[in-house]
């Protein structure tokens, strides 16, 4: 669905290519207007070879006259195509934006699920932003002048072959200088963007963890980690910049140097009365705008490194983050939950967290998941909900594995509350309902209620239209733990997964957390609860107990307890029996 609405191949390898593709009615135009403008750029040249050849020796005012009007009337169209492609190139960015705008939020969202997340992870909107701003800039055009650099040559040597080889002598010097700056700072602009995303990292974690880093006295030692990575970014960034700006004025310099010779040339033929005084003139000004591409494109080369490594970092991601494959719409699930042989280990890692998980939950089912801080508890979860993909085994909701469900229909049948809770800003009766531009308030008043939440919100001056600030500043930790415990309710989905649900709850709290459970299960639920506290195990009737990243009993509520309890009670390193559970049902 996000290609199509995007209108992006589903090729990962050429979703750039074909956003670019889209704008190919555009860039010939761009190419044919940079055709006209080059021919144009002849006026001066032309105008002064006539006035120095024709209208001085023949002392004509009206052929300066016209010669002049002609002239102007040429500078007046050369500079109106200018602006026009200047404004076709801010169009054509912004296009290949829109294109891949959503693709690129997706990435942003599917990114921390599917890789270690050491990266920046809004390093593909910046990245966007680079190839944009390149499009849209001053050092573009150059480019596209550049191929007309012969066509100034060959004039050159029709105006006569020494004159043709000086000019051609300095656009190969300045040919070299540009190869020699794309070596030296290609490298430069790399590091300087990968120490910059470091900063961005640190700057973004110490935003979220303000409270911590001034209770605990941290800042001035995160403020040293920041000097560091800012000495390093802003030593790259000068690196760069000094070649870049050293080579952009040693072009300029040697741009200059070459009209002058060719000046000196043109004088010397003269002399030898092998050329006029108005190809002097020309010459000379017909050299300077064959080069000024080359200078300009100098001048942009660390921006259009940056540019090519955004786009290189973007294929990338496009590649190993492929848009999902339109699935068939199935029947919501309302019989049971299998998990069969499920193994999970952390996105962009090859360890194992959780291994060998199995159980099957019919409808109505409730299961409490014990153990261990890092017994692989919140990794099982995860996996549940379909954030994380199973490196082995499969989870089946009536029949059908997760993998089967598009994103949105799945999300649809899944409530889940997070160890971490994090609400967005907004309303609360947006978050409750999560976004949705089509929800009912009898729905979210229905989630409210059976979170046990109304009554907190409606207490709030504003009720449901507050605003709850970023990240849900406005509001407590128990009470943003509540509002995300309607969000999970909200449309009475099928699975609802809860970890750690009453880490800041208080005892009403802890009561209204158990009706709700009591009600999924009512109405033909299944509930999946990860619990430190026994008094979240109230409302379910399984639980299984994990160690290690591995499931060590599976079963009913009393059978389990009594286990544990005959193992407390039992001799030290007495082994702890294993519950096997009972195959999964096929229908």
């Amino acid at each position: 669905m996000l290609a199509t609405q995007a209108g992006v191949s589903t090729d990962a390898g050429s979703e750039l290519r074909a956003a670019l593709r889209s704008c190919r009615t555009a860039l010939v135009g761009i190419a044919a207007f940079s055709g006209l403008i080059n021919i144009l750029s002849l006026t001066g040249s032309l105008y002064m070879l006539e006035v120095y050849d024709r209208v001085l020796p023949g002392r004509s005012v009206s052929t300066l006259a016209g010669l002049t009007i002609i002239a102007a009337l040429l500078f007046v169209f050369q500079g109106t195509l200018e602006v026009v492609r200047g404004r076709m190139l801010v169009r054509i960015g912004n296009q290949i934006d829109w294109r891949i705008s959503d693709r690129i939020y997706d990435l942003v969202v599917r990114l921390p699920l599917r890789t270690r997340g050491g990266g920046d992870g809004l390093q593909p909107v910046r990245d966007v932003d680079t190839v944009r701003s390149v499009m849209s800039g001053s050092g573009l055009p150059a480019l596209f002048d550049l191929p007309w650099l012969p066509f100034y040559l060959v004039i050159c040597f029709a105006f006569h072959p020494l004159i043709g080889a000086t000019a051609l002598g300095g656009a190969l010097m300045l040919v070299m200088l540009t190869l020699v700056t794309d070596r030296l700072s290609r490298q430069s602009v790399r590091k300087a963007s990968s120490y910059a995303a470091a900063r961005n990292r640190l700057a973004e974690a110490s935003r979220r963890n303000a409270e911590v880093l001034i209770a605990m006295s941290m800042s001035s030692r995160f403020l040293e980690r920041w000097r560091k990575l800012g000495d390093a970014h802003r030593r790259q960034q000068r690196i760069a910049n000094d070649i870049s700006g050293g080579f952009g004025v040693t072009g300029r310099m040697l741009r200059m140097m070459l009209q002058s010779a060719v000046l000196g040339v043109g004088a010397y033929l003269v002399i030898r009365q092998e050329a006029s005084w108005g190809i002097i003139i020309a010459s000379s000004i017909l050299t300077g705008r064959a080069l000024a591409p080359v200078d300009v494109t100098i001048g942009n080369w660390k921006n259009f490194i940056a540019a090519a490594q955004s786009w290189q970092r973007l294929t990338g991601l496009m590649s190993a983050l492929p848009v999902s494959a339109d699935k068939l719409p199935l029947r919501p699930p309302t019989r049971f939950l299998v998990v069969d042989k499920l193994s999970v280990a952390a996105p962009g890692s090859e360890k194992i967290l959780v291994a060998d998980i199995s159980f099957h939950l019919k409808a109505g089912s409730g299961l409490g998941i014990v153990g261990a801080s890092g017994s692989g508890k919140s990794s099982l979860v995860r996996a549940l909900v379909g954030a994380w993909r199973p490196s082995r085994g499969v989870i089946r909701l009536d029949g059908a594995s997760l993998e089967q469900w598009s994103p949105d229909a799945l999300g649809n049948h899944i409530g889940y509350l997070p160890q971490d809770v994090e609400l967005f800003e907004g309303t609360i009766a947006e978050n409750i309902a999560r976004f949705a531009p089509d929800a009912s308030m009898e729905q979210i008043l229905a989630a409210a209620e059976a979170a046990g939440v109304h009554q907190l919100v409606v207490s709030l001056p504003d009720g449901y239209n507050t605003q709850i600030g970023e990240q849900g500043a406005l509001l407590s930790a128990g009470q943003r733990q509540r509002v995300a415990l309607a969000r999970a309710l909200y449309g009475n989905p099928f699975l609802v997964v809860l970890d750690e649900p009453n880490s800041n709850l208080d005892i009403e709290g802890e009561e209204a957390l158990t009706r709700a459970i009591l009600a999924v299960r009512a109405r033909g639920g299944v509930v999946v609860i990860v619990a430190h506290r026994s008094s979240a195990l109230v409302a379910v009737d399984f639980v299984m107990t994990m160690t290690h990243g591995r499931q060590q009993a599976f079963g009913s509520k009393e059978e389990v307890q009594s286990l544990v309890a005959r193992r407390e009670a039992g001799p030290p390193g007495a082994p702890f029996k294993v519950v096997v559970p009972q195959p999964a049902a096929s229908t």
